[in-house]
């Protein structure tokens, strides 16, 4: 197939990461306007002919949901234009945290955005550690689930030598344990209970962290408060130097400021979600997941497996 066979285009949420992605794959971002009219309302169209190309989307869905919406007012227009494929990448996918109904009358938005992204005319779901990674049944279309440690293990490596994995908590067991796997390392628990969202409160720690080093892993990392009150329990344990390696940077309110002041040594994030003027916190290290991307986006493109890049939910 010919180069020109497949365009990278950028919405707006994060077009830094879109960017690099494509530079990786030796291409240019495709040509599109978006707009917004004088009440907010979301105008897009593709300045280029892509009839009958593939077409991919780079689109992280933080928020505010306008980053939804844009997404899927970009996937209608290909569809429209007659894209021969429209694969949605989206390296943070958002509205994941409600998987399920845990309480009565609440929604579960997972569904309904995997619902919105069909609808809209998605081929292909392209994204990275989602929060719960049973959101993949919920697409009827194909969906390849990518895996942060694939960015971080160059970074972590180094520490491994007296370090036990953590999870914050029983859901993230699964994580932890691939990442135990891959560093060759032990596993703990942290036992929490959550009285209500954005508020944690730690109860036990499963397993021995004294006199070692510490890396708690999570898909993202929200107001802090959780990631904070776990680096202070485990201190308080006698754990020593505590690494976080976290892929999704949503880090909202004080965040920062309570990363800052905690005892935390280090934490690596992804940058599938463009935050800016971190570059200056030194307990936060910036780890590009922009060639991951490019080699999902490369292997689609020419039908190649790859299952190599996500090897590690084996563990």
């Amino acid at each position: 197939m010919a180069a020109n066979d497949y365009m990278i285009f950028a919405g707006g949420s994060n077009v830094s990461l879109a960017n690099n992605i494509a530079s990786r794959i030796g291409k240019s971002l495709g040509m599109i306007e978006l707009k917004r009219f004088s009440d907010g309302e979301i105008w897009c169209k593709y300045g280029e002919n892509i009839r009958g190309l593939d077409v991919f989307i780079v689109q992280s869905t933080n928020p505010p949901a306008d980053n939804w919406i844009e997404l899927l007012i970009m996937i209608d227009a290909a569809k429209r234009a007659s894209a021969k494929t429209i694969t949605a990448v989206i390296p943070y996918f958002g509205y994941a945290r409600q998987d399920r109904k845990d309480q009565p009358r609440v929604a579960i938005t997972a569904k309904l955005m995997a619902n919105l992204l069909t609808v809209a005319g998605a081929s292909r779901i392209i994204t990275m550690d989602l929060h719960a990674a049973q959101i993949q049944g919920f697409f009827d279309i194909p969906f390849d689930h990518l895996y942060g440690s694939t960015v971080f293990r160059a970074n972590i490596e180094k520490y491994k030598k007296n370090m036990v994995v953590v999870s914050p908590d029983v859901g993230g067991i699964k994580m932890a344990r691939a990442y135990a796997k891959m560093l060759d390392c032990g596993l703990v628990v942290i036992d929490k209970r959550r009285p209500r969202q954005n508020l944690a409160e730690v109860m036990n720690i499963i397993g021995d962290v004294d006199g070692k080093d510490i890396l708690i892993v999570d898909d993202l990392i929200d107001t802090a408060g959780t990631f904070v009150g776990a680096i202070d329990a485990l201190k308080e344990k006698g754990a020593l130097n505590i690494y976080g390696a976290i892929t999704h940077p949503v880090l909202s309110g004080n965040a920062i400021k309570r990363l800052r002041d905690s005892q935390l040594t280090k934490l690596y994030i992804t940058d599938s979600i463009n935050i800016e003027n971190i570059d200056t916190e030194e307990k936060i290290n910036i780890i590009s997941s922009a060639e991951l991307f490019a080699e999902a986006i490369r292997r689609t493109f020419n039908n190649e497996s790859i299952s190599s890049l996500f090897h590690i939910d084996k563990g």
